[in-house]
């Protein structure tokens, strides 16, 4: 029997790019420029965030405000907090520009090689199925995740009707098997599972640590967990997610073992790293046994894997 996830799964001399929010490195975030790109320099996985609008419009953006540091409304840069995406509409979201970085910010400092554009605004789910289902990019795949936190309810709509907006878009288009669908909130996943067991699913993990910078969901009594433990699954994370019925395994680069990779993959499980972007990350991901490298520089994680004799592709060879 074939495998509908082999083009995800790492094989020999083959490691997969997922170009993480398009190539946000390069590019601005979650743009259907960026999105092109990527396909159009080999890259077939783009990982995308979706949150909804006002009037319930899934779109690809990442926070649940508009960033003021990549933000502009009639040419002015936002003060201060932007806007909740959920608090606009779409008409009222596709006016703001989020073509490019303002310099003075840290976010700006971060990417300094991003090309700054103008006119550009925040795209819907449905643009970018509406790209991948044309005959130049039938071979790509979207790794979506959608965005939502347990304690912030008030910035996604409720969670059978959030699952319920993003899969009316996908059942629109003949994206076939080209779909995973990935969360940090796994009672996402659990709704997903229910109405829509054939969609294969990713976990995504941020273990517990000093000063994190964005909230761990695999902790005791996690509400990101859905009732789930890993004391269920003899405290090891890729079984847990096996048993859960997880297809995709997806953990921060820096929480990952070899050991526990090699677990994931006996379980049946594809291991995808994030965001993995410097070359020592890249090769670290590597050498641990990945099948997916998540990353802001897809081009640079081309170069590191032909310089090891690697691929990310079938049709391309070192």
């Amino acid at each position: 029997m074939s495998d509908p996830l082999a083009p995800l799964r790492k094989a020999p001399g083959l490691v997969r790019i997922h170009g993480h929010r398009g190539a946000r490195g390069v590019l601005p975030e979650n743009t259907l420029i960026g999105f092109r790109h990527c396909f159009d320099t080999g890259i077939e996985i783009v990982e995308i965030d979706v949150l909804m609008t006002a009037d319930n419009i899934p779109v690809l953006t990442h926070n649940p405000r508009l960033m003021a540091a990549a933000t502009r409304l009639d040419g002015r840069w936002l003060e201060g907090e932007g806007p909740a995406i959920r608090g606009l509409s779409l008409a009222a979201l596709q006016a703001h520009d989020v073509g490019g970085l303002r310099p003075d910010t840290a976010y700006a400092g971060h990417y300094p090689d991003q090309a700054f554009l103008s006119g550009v605004c925040v795209p819907t789910l449905a643009d970018l199925a509406a790209l991948v289902s044309t005959a130049p990019y039938a071979d790509c795949w979207l790794n979506i995740e959608i965005k939502s936190n347990p304690a912030h309810p008030e910035h996604t709509p409720p969670i059978a009707d959030y699952v319920a907006g993003v899969l009316s878009v996908l059942q629109r288009f003949p994206l076939g098997n080209r779909v995973i669908v990935q969360s940090f909130d796994w009672r996402i996943l659990k709704e997903l599972k229910r109405v829509a067991p054939e969609i294969p699913r990713s976990h995504l993990s941020y273990l517990d640590r000093e000063t994190p910078p964005m909230d761990p969901n695999i902790l005791d009594g996690s509400e990101w967990m859905a009732g789930a433990s890993r004391s269920d699954a003899g405290g090891s994370l890729p079984d847990l997610i096996a048993d859960l019925g997880g297809a995709v395994w997806s953990p921060y680069h820096t929480d990952i073992t070899a050991k526990e990779v090699a677990r994931a993959q006996e379980r049946g499980l594809i291991v995808n790293a994030w965001t993995v972007n410097t070359p020592e990350e890249i090769n670290a991901a590597i050498d641990a046994g990945i099948d997916g490298l998540i990353t802001d520089y897809p081009a640079r994680a081309q170069r590191l894997l032909l310089a090891r004799g690697l691929s990310w592709r079938d049709d391309i060879h070192a």
